[in-house]
């Protein structure tokens, strides 16, 4: 008789579907722990510095930052790339492992998906006020305007425009589809009358019935499609900003799979960081377990090891071209003015995962959280050397100089975390950031044979 072959189960401890129902509901339903107000309160204080930096910025100009010739770009592109980056897990766990049919997705795709959404907001500040007259930003929109203008898709100003805000959208109607099954449970429980009606209209006079869980799971699939290619498409968009020029460094064809490798890379390391904090406030390790963020370690090492090769097949081709500015660009880059930040990068995005190799560490909560934030300083660290290293040393050594940030630029960074945090927060607190209806479907008793006893003629058991 053959040894039944035994799942690692997705959730600890005995769990029904009304279980389910009231932890996670009563996550927003009840009264916020203390540490959610202070942790509100810090990310608060952040979004008024942010308002006020970018509020200076519209009166002064963008000469307050530390852009200088010919580094132009400065620190506003460095934390768009890393910032979209940051929102590539969300859309890769929903719609990616969807597809594959990876059912351990189910208790963290609903706060990986907001994440997702709060990111690419934070990111689309920067290239809007880098522009400098922020107020005149629709004109890159082909709608009609005062000036008769029409947008030049020739710019990848406009290729970003049109790749995140596509992007975004089909993010925020996957998320929104997800979320209506539990929008109608937080309507059904709700005890004030406001919030009946807030839940009911959002929920679309959702039911459960038959009709609509077929048109449900249809929509759902169909967004999921939608989203997949938009994973890998965005972020190349994004990556051929650099590589359609012809600047040392960037001109090359690797960028786009090196930087959709990142973006997985950063993002699953800032969900990781995000799930260890709220799984220990909200007590709810037993529907998101070690097992969860084993597999998320894993997806880490493996885009992680992706990025270390990419690191190394960039320094073998400036080798390999025989092109002299290609190869004093990637031996500055290790040993010039910057060499200090190329290490950080290489020590926090190369060394760092390895750790992952290792099932006790990458199983221990305080290891996985500390690798996390390193990794998203490193993946930070990686942009800057790409922008910053390649444009103060261009083909001429007249132009080249030493790029600083200001205050301004530290201040607006550090404010974008405010916007994030306050966004990722009030929905963590109001809506349900986990979805109750996928994490029902890997109980036991969502098996439709659950309970009864299968055998084999003869009497032998499966």
């Amino acid at each position: 008789m053959s040894a039944p072959i035994t799942e690692t189960p997705l959730l600890t401890g005995k769990h029904s579907f009304s279980g389910i129902t009231a932890k996670i509901s009563g996550i927003a339903e009840r009264k916020a722990p203390v540490p959610w107000y202070l942790a509100l309160g810090a990310a608060l204080s952040l979004l008024l510095v942010l308002f006020g930096s970018i509020g200076f910025l519209v009166f002064e100009g963008v000469g307050i930052w530390g852009v200088n010739n010919p580094v132009g770009w400065g620190w506003a592109i460095v934390n768009f790339v890393w910032w979209v980056g940051i929102g590539h897990a969300g859309t890769l766990i929903s719609a990616i492992l969807f597809l594959l049919r990876q059912r351990w997705r189910t208790s963290i795709n609903r706060f990986a998906e907001a994440m997702t959404l709060f990111a690419i907001s934070c990111a689309l500040i920067f290239p809007g006020i880098h522009v400098g007259r922020m107020w005149l930003a629709y004109w890159m929109f082909p709608i009609p305007n005062q000036m008769g203008m029409w947008p030049n898709f020739r710019s990848p100003l406009l290729w970003d425009v049109f790749a995140v805000s596509t992007y975004f959208i089909a993010s925020l109607l996957f998320w929104y589809t997800g979320l209506i099954p539990d929008l109608a449970t937080f309507r059904d429980r709700a005890k004030i009358k406001i919030k009946k009606v807030i839940f009911g209209i959002l929920a679309m006079g959702w039911r459960g019935g038959n009709r609509q869980w077929r048109h449900y799971e249809l929509a759902y699939l169909i967004l999921a499609g939608i989203s997949t290619p938009l994973v890998l498409s965005v972020h190349s968009v994004v990556s051929t900003d650099f590589a359609v020029s012809i600047i040392p460094g960037w001109h090359t064809t690797i960028f786009p799979p090196y930087f959709v490798a990142g973006a997985i890379f950063s993002g699953f390391a800032m969900v990781v960081t995000l799930t260890i904090i709220a799984r220990k406030i909200f007590n709810i390790g037993d529907i998101i377990t070690v097992n969860h963020l084993e597999k998320m370690n894993k997806i880490i090492l493996l885009t992680g090891s992706m990025v270390g090769y990419a690191y190394g097949i960039e320094f073998f081709i400036a080798w390999y071209s025989g092109n002299m500015y290609e190869q004093f660009t990637f031996i500055n880059r290790a040993f010039g003015n910057y060499a200090w930040a190329y290490w950080i990068m290489i020590f926090c995005n190369v060394l760092v995962p390895q750790v992952f190799w290792f099932k006790r560490l990458r199983r221990s909560i305080p290891v996985m959280f500390i690798a996390s934030i390193f990794i998203n300083i490193g993946m930070w660290f990686e942009r800057f050397v790409i922008v910053v290293s390649s444009l103060s040393r261009d083909f001429l050594p007249a132009n080249w100089d030493y790029y600083s940030p200001s205050i301004w630029d530290i201040s607006t960074f550090i404010g974008s975390f405010g916007l994030f945090f306050t966004l990722f927060l009030l929905f963590i607190r109001f809506l349900p950031m986990i979805s109750m209806a996928e994490v029902k479907t890997v109980l036991p008793e969502a098996d439709p044979h659950h309970g009864v006893a299968h055998s084999r003629p003869g009497g032998r058991h499966d």
